[in-house]
């Protein structure tokens, strides 16, 4: 039977004509409707299958005027649309769907205009990297792609204009630390570059979507996987010159003794000869350890690369004074380097013999550190004594300061570790 009456001009669907329309044995037939005409772009066209129960065949069947069959049945949207226009509900099929079931979504437009998104949000980025001086570097269509792929600037929603705009300003900053094959001296600190880069001293903050864009393409450009941990950011950002914050970056020192009569100097003194291993950091040089002396001329003082070598040391027994820079320097490491160098005093530096600690020692020694046991020599007479050691990650360049040592590399094909050298590293220290 057909639909009961309702008068045309009555706004919303009421009394009987809701009822009917609204019974729970039509639930089936709005559910496949609503799911179809939001994937049509909100077009009443095509077919959907519905299984209707007896009391819902009869429903439909009232409807279209028509007889119709329990169980699975196919019905035409535009017939459903037509009757509905011709029946007391005088309305055509997206309008009564709206009023049962609630507001529909264009699911075809809003793709549309995600792909429209996107590529606006692609294209800017393309146009960031240009404006950086970038645009030639090889690594710069892995970038866009990865953004692409990832959604990263997408998920930033109304905000990845800004995003696009206050990462590329970052990537202008340091492009000539992207592009350069030598490891920079950390010239910025994040808040600092973050202020500058986005008039907001968190602009650049962990997590942030501009930070991210800014390393994955440092990650891409050093050749390097994108970290997924707090300390692996820091370590990247270092890589491209940029000093996370003033208080992660450390230096470790052991039986640091300074001279002189500040309070600094003497706390210093008082924890070497505690035994108390000091972190220092760029805030503490900033307040106190920047306005004292770290030694005097003709003093020794050796450094490492990896804490293991100064743990050892402790356990030994060794008096110091010995740093260590943990991997990558920190801008306080650096700095530190830098005063005794000035100071007269002879910094003697080991690290690692592979691609990464070679970059790092080169580093150190350019700015005035000596090498210790770093020859060709060292590595010659340990690497067949370590047979399970790693290969090496690459080819080894020349290095100025060990004329041999990047052939000896090669050839042998080991990376050795401090933790390697630990015997004859600990004997020096005695």
């Amino acid at each position: 039977m057909m639909a009961p009456n309702q008068s045309k001009d009555d706004p919303r669907l009421t009394g009987p004509v809701r009822r009917y329309l609204a019974a729970q044995s039509l639930d089936p037939l709005w559910a496949a409707v609503r799911s179809r005409l939001e994937r049509n772009g909100l077009v009443p066209a095509g077919t959907v299958s519905v299984n209707l129960d007896d009391e819902g065949a009869d429903a439909v069947g009232g409807l279209l005027g028509a007889s119709v069959p329990t169980g699975n049945v196919r019905i035409k949207l535009e017939s459903v649309d037509a009757a509905l226009r011709r029946s007391a509900a005088a309305r055509g099929l997206i309008s009564v769907c709206v009023e049962l079931t609630g507001p529909l979504i264009d699911r075809q437009s809003v793709r549309r205009e995600r792909t429209k998104s996107r590529a606006s949000v692609l294209a800017a980025l393309e146009a960031g990297v240009e404006a950086a001086g970038l645009s030639a570097q090889p690594w710069v269509s892995a970038l866009v792609e990865s953004v692409r792929r990832t959604g990263l600037l997408t998920r930033s929603g109304d905000s990845a204009a800004q995003t696009v705009a206050v990462a590329s300003r970052a990537l202008a900053l340091l492009s000539t630390n992207l592009i350069s094959d030598v490891l920079p001296e950390p010239t910025w600190e994040i808040a600092q570059l973050a202020s500058q880069c986005a008039g907001d001293a968190h602009g650049l903050d962990d997590g942030t979507a501009a930070s991210l864009l800014v390393l994955r393409a440092a990650a891409l450009a050093t050749g390097t996987p994108m970290p997924s941990t707090g300390p692996g950011r820091r370590e990247l950002w270092l890589r491209i010159g940029v000093s996370a914050d003033t208080v992660s970056g450390t230096l470790i020192a052991w039986g640091l003794r300074p001279p002189g009569d500040g309070p600094w100097a003497k706390m210093m003194r008082q924890r070497a000869e505690a035994g108390l291993v000091s972190h220092v950091t760029m805030q503490e040089w900033k307040v106190s350890a920047g306005q004292e002396r770290w030694g005097v001329p003709g003093q020794q003082v050796w450094a490492c690369e990896n804490p293991q070598v100064l743990q050892a040391a402790i356990t030994s027994g060794a008096r110091g004074p010995l740093l260590c820079f943990s991997g990558n320097p920190a801008s306080i490491g650096l700095t530190v380097l830098d005063r005794l160098v000035q100071e007269g005093v002879d910094v003697l530096y080991h690290g690692d013999f592979d691609v990464a600690g070679l970059a790092i020692a080169t580093r150190l020694y350019a700015r005035g550190a000596r090498p210790w046991r770093m020859s060709a020599h060292e590595y010659v007479q340990a690497a067949p004594r370590l047979p399970s050691a790693p290969p090496l990650a690459g080819k080894v360049p020349d290095v100025a300061w060990a004329p041999g040592l990047a052939d000896a590399m090669n050839k042998l094909n080991r990376a050795l570790h401090e933790e390697a050298m630990l015997a004859v590293l600990l004997g020096d220290l005695q």
